[in-house]
């Protein structure tokens, strides 16, 4: 949403294909102002200890080779003296190797001259030398290494992703490996100029008991969370870089990035710090990098710390006698494409300099990756032939509907899949020009130019249409953090006018697109003012998670469009966010750099070198407001504290809904049974308008005492339930389950499996998942405990059904069917669907064709929207003091204010949801039927929602005493009276008071009038405003 302060955006596109600017973006350094590099004294970073035993362990090894009789005796010792005296190995080698290994490591040496020699070719010599501690206390690898140049066959090209995938990737503040690695000085053999490149990784010993910190600042101090091999060899100034390496990685969510300039030389050292797990094969990614760049390495080192910190240091120099651009120029692209490659080391389409596509800098092929995931979600996969037939086909028909739906799924699953669009990226003629070498030379081609190459480039339609959506990427991209040097993963804000009305005929308002190593994700909204929960979406296996993969916009897209429905009468339009975990990846982790990279996107640049100034071509701030949903309800505390270490200070309290209430002052919707006294209205309502005692209606419910919505409908009910479902198992009784029992299940938040069973009458049960072979009171046999459950919703029969949990799409036109009777009398007479998307569409439609009274879910599930939307607004009117006075518990009790707040929004979502029940029953009735109650509250949804709409886009706003009047009733008053009015409206941003007052104003005036109120009526209505 827009906020009150503003930012200017930068006139560079953020498409990469007409980056009309792309050289001021990427401009040589010296050009452009950079982040300036640190001096250091031209001395070494670490000291080697000298080996004392060397000469004794020379004389020791000499001796066991000659034993061995494998080299002959008279070369024995010129080999040894070479290897010890002449190769320029570290002594770091010889004094952690025993005689043995070396002896070993000897006769390889040896061995591999022989080879060479009898293939006449002096560079056919490959060493591949290693030892790995059996205890897993480390590993010595040594082989040949041309320098500037990475290995893609020959024992160089796995070896630092072995490192990384056995050493590094893996270490813990418990269970961590340092590295140190470095080009040996001499070569092979007198007549060999290969050089040997030492790895030598071995695990960290930090003390049990830290020694005592002499800073009096309260920072770390780089001596107290050390390896003592590292203090040991580090020098003073070595120790004083990391140390402010350390603080900045402790302040920052993202990697740090450091280069220092060495006096006299050319070396450039690159240092760079992040947060153990932060990434993966980032160590060999960077290899790749430098390498690209006709940089070698000298030295590389990897640090770990006990606090999970891990800081690599590069010793980079220019390779002698090659074309290549000047260090002191490369060395800040280098820097700039690190921070790419920590979000995407493993990315296919970066190739090492040299091999068959060794053209691709970081940034082309990082580029190329997103356009390339991208098209796996946005091929047009449906066409002109679905389009077609979903025109000669009756949706409103449930057989012709499915018909279309398994038509839809099996297009996606068939025609674009990842390997053919992946074959299809490695097909194009130019790739974006994003390199710093490339931008010397050529000038990026427009939109138009680079679509013409490609299209008299592939002759094959099906490739060329994926190439397309690389195109759309590139034309529809507003926002990027894609330039960002601390980013964790690539977030693009996207204008959705590209999605094709056949498959999405709402158009969103905004899209966020994230891409992570580990993840991939959206985030949708219908409305600049938005809100909705971000869900990680989990898959079992890989099969599992190809389906997850193919359906995951769809799924955010439906998932958000169905929450502006429920959204209708709060200030905040319809918004999700999904994301994809890949497989073994951590959800937490995956979660908290989803929320990192959208934050790039949210927050202005203002610190050079950490957080630069946007690439924005949309030109306004927004906010969005996230939600807890299926996996992230332990995650909404992080995520604001986490905007407010961003700088996020207007709008971090209002960031996430589903804080925790004692520390953030959170409005937790179970604790105050804020969804289910929407769900409960409505069945209030059944029961007044068809004049039902309660105690005799009976009920079926899904979602057991241990959810939100299923404990609270027990506590608040009290009718004759003779069934509840949940994840435990089926609890049934014909005679009406023992309500005492019950409301024990729901104070202790406990699942049906806990039930008493001895308080079951002779014809109750309880089969629980894990049961087998159970015999019921009917007679009936129950093979398998889960099958059973999974089926039990359409197995009961009541007056009432209440869904209070369960999968979506649990009730499909597959099954709807079971639950009528062979007599066509259905199961239920009222449904209540309080479980989001229990039921599809044509399910609901199925049962009112029965003369099922049926509230929908975005009905009647809207009480938990109504209060986050609250929530949210207590977070953006009051400040950070009155917040943390008002709202978060002081010595685990809740303030007055905040008791009373809680029961301003009770009184709210009681009163929105009996105004829609009776509007919707009042509607119906004056249909006399002819039209399902599912029918209209979409229509009343679609009515409010464009009712706001237009509002927001009128003047009506402006009129002051208007505007003061629905404000003073729109406010809860329990912070009109705390804040007053006045302060409240500076406060809030514009954006949000036009949501608030149209969306108060649309659903009072529906909600009085009803769908089909006239301009007359609005005309009255409007008058009374000010009062």
């Amino acid at each position: 949403m827009s906020t009150p302060q503003s930012t200017s955006g930068t006139s560079t596109p953020a498409s990469v294909g007409t980056l009309t600017d792309a050289k001021n973006l990427l401009a040589v350094p010296g050009q452009r102002p950079v982040q300036d590099s640190h001096r250091l004294k031209n001395v070494p970073g670490y000291s080697t200890p000298i080996f004392k035993g060397k000469e004794e362990q020379r004389a020791k090894v000499q001796a066991n080779i000659a034993s061995k009789g494998f080299i002959p005796r008279e070369l024995v010792a010129n080999e040894v003296n070479w290897f010890y005296s002449y190769l320029g190995i570290d002594d770091n080698y010889f004094s952690s190797e025993s005689v043995e290994i070396i002896s070993d490591h000897i006769i390889a040496l040896y061995g591999a001259k022989v080879l060479a020699y009898t293939k006449h070719d002096p560079s056919k010599l490959v060493i591949d030398l290693e030892n790995l501690d059996k205890d897993g206390k480390g590993a010595t690898f040594i082989h040949t290494s041309p320098p500037g140049k990475t290995s893609t066959e020959g024992p160089g090209s796995t070896c630092e992703t072995r490192i990384d995938e056995q050493y590094l990737d893996p270490s813990t503040p418990d269970n961590a490996y340092r590295l140190e690695t470095y080009r040996s000085a001499g070569s092979i053999s007198s007549t060999a100029s290969q050089q040997l490149r030492c790895y030598f990784v071995n695990k960290c010993n930090f003390p049990k008991d830290a020694p005592a910190s002499t800073r009096t600042d309260g920072k770390t101090d780089i001596r107290t969370v050390s390896d003592p091999a590292f203090l040991e060899k580090a020098s003073e100034n070595t120790l004083e870089i990391y140390q402010n390496v350390m603080w900045d990685v402790e302040k920052r969510y993202g990697p740090v990035m450091e280069v220092y300039e060495v006096e006299g030389s050319r070396e450039r050292r690159l240092v760079i710090g992040y947060k153990m797990g932060g990434t993966s094969k980032f160590f060999s990614a960077l290899s790749n990098l430098y390498h690209f760049y006709s940089l070698y390495s000298a030295r590389k080192y990897v640090e770990q710390f006990s606090n999970g910190i891990t800081i690599i240091g590069l010793y980079l120099n220019p390779l002698p006698g090659v074309n290549a651009p000047p260090i002191e120029h490369s060395i800040y692209q280098v820097m700039k494409e690190a921070s790419l490659l920590y979000c995407l080391p493993d990315n296919p389409f970066f190739y090492a300099s040299g091999a068959a596509s060794g053209t691709h800098a970081v940034q082309e092929a990082t580029y190329a990756y997103c356009g390339w995931v991208f098209a796996q979600h946005f091929c047009n996969r449906l066409g002109s032939a679905y389009l077609g037939l979903r025109n000669i086909l009756d949706e409103s028909n449930p057989t012709h509907a499915e018909v279309l739906n398994d038509i839809k799924l099996r297009f996606r699953e068939e025609t674009f899949t990842r390997e053919v669009s992946h074959r299809s990226f490695m097909l194009i003629p130019t790739w974006p020009t994003l390199s710093y070498q490339r931008l010397q030379t050529q000038q990026p081609l427009s939109d138009q130019e680079l679509y013409d190459k490609i299209r008299r480039s592939i002759p094959n339609k099906h490739e060329l249409q994926v190439l397309e959506s690389f195109l759309i990427f590139n034309k529809h991209m507003l926002k990027t953090n894609f330039y960002q040097p601390t980013k964790v993963a690539l977030s693009f804000r996207l204008a959705p006018e590209f999605l094709p009305e056949v498959e999405y005929p709402k158009k969103p308002f905004g899209m966020f697109f994230i891409i992570g190593n580990e993840f991939r994700g959206f985030h949708i909204r219908f409305k600049d003012v938005a809100r909705g929960g971000i869900r990680i979406v989990r898959s079992r296996n890989r099969e599992n998670y190809s389906i997850n993969q193919r359906q995951l916009f769809d799924e955010n897209y439906g998932l958000a469009s169905t929450q502006s429905l429920k959204n209708k009468d709060i200030p905040e339009g319809g918004a999700k966010g999904t994301i994809l975990p890949s497989l073994g990846a951590p959800p937490k982790l995956c979660f908290e750099k989803y929320v990192d990279a959208v934050i790039d996107l949210l927050i202005p640049g203002q610190s050079p070198g950490i957080k630069e100034q946007l690439v924005d071509l949309y030109g306004k701030p927004e906010i969005l407001f996230f939600g807890p949903d299926e996996g992230t309800a332990d995650l909404m505390d992080w995520a604001a504290l986490h905007a407010r270490e961003r700088g996020a200070e207007a709008w971090w309290k209002s960031f996430t809904t589903g804080k925790s209430a004692e520390h953030l002052g959170g409005i937790p919707h179970d604790t105050y049974g804020m969804t289910s006294l929407g769900v409960r209205q409505y069945v209030l309502g059944i029961y007044k308008q068809l004049g039902l005692r309660e105690k005799d209606v009976t009920k079926v419910q899904t979602g057991g005492p241990d959810g939100d919505l299923g404990s609270n409908e027990i506590l608040l009910s009290s009718d004759k339930t003779v069934a509840i479902i949940d994840g435990s198992g089926v609890l049934a009784d014909p005679a009406g389950l023992n309500r005492d029992e019950l409301i024990r299940l729901a104070h202790a938040r406990v699942p049906v499996a806990n039930f008493d069973s001895s308080k079951l009458s002779k014809d109750g049960y309880l089969v629980r998942v894990e049961d087998q072979d159970v015999k019921l009171p009917s007679g009936e046999v129950v093979v398998d405990g889960t099958d059973f459950r999974n089926g039990a919703h359409l197995r009961f029969k009541a007056d009432l059904f209440v869904p209070c949990g369960g999968r979506p799409e649990a009730v499909n036109i597959s099954n709807v069917a079971a639950l009528v009777d062979s007599e066509g009398k259905p199961h239920f007479k009222y449904v209540v669907e309080g479980a989001n998307l229990f039921f599809t569409q044509q399910a609901r439609l199925f049962l009112e064709k029965r003369k099922v009274v049926l509230f929908k879910d975005s009905s009647a599930n809207k009480g938990g929207v109504t209060s986050s939307s609250l929530e949210v607004l207590a977070g953006l009117t009051l400040s950070t003091d009155e917040y943390i006075e008002q709202m978060i518990f002081k010595d685990g009790k809740p303030s007055e204010f905040y008791q009373s707040y809680v029961r301003n929004i009770q009184d709210k979502i009681t009163e929105n949801a009996a105004a829609e029940f009776h509007c919707i029953w009042k509607e119906h009735a004056r249909l006399q039927g002819a039209k399902p109650r599912t029918i209209i509250s979409d229509e009343l949804s679609s009515t409010l929602n464009a009712l706001q709409e237009e509002l927001e886009a009128s003047d009506l706003f402006n009129d002051e005493p208007s505007k003061r009047g629905v404000m003073k009733r729109a406010i809860p008053k329990t912070l009109i009276d705390k804040v007053g009015l006045d302060t409240l409206l500076t406060r809030l941003p514009e954006a949000y008071q036009r949501a608030l007052f149209s969306s108060w104003v649309a659903s009072h005036f529906i909600y009085k009038y009803g769908v089909n109120g006239s301009s007359v009526d609005f005309f009255h209505f409007a008058r009374d405003l000010a009062a």
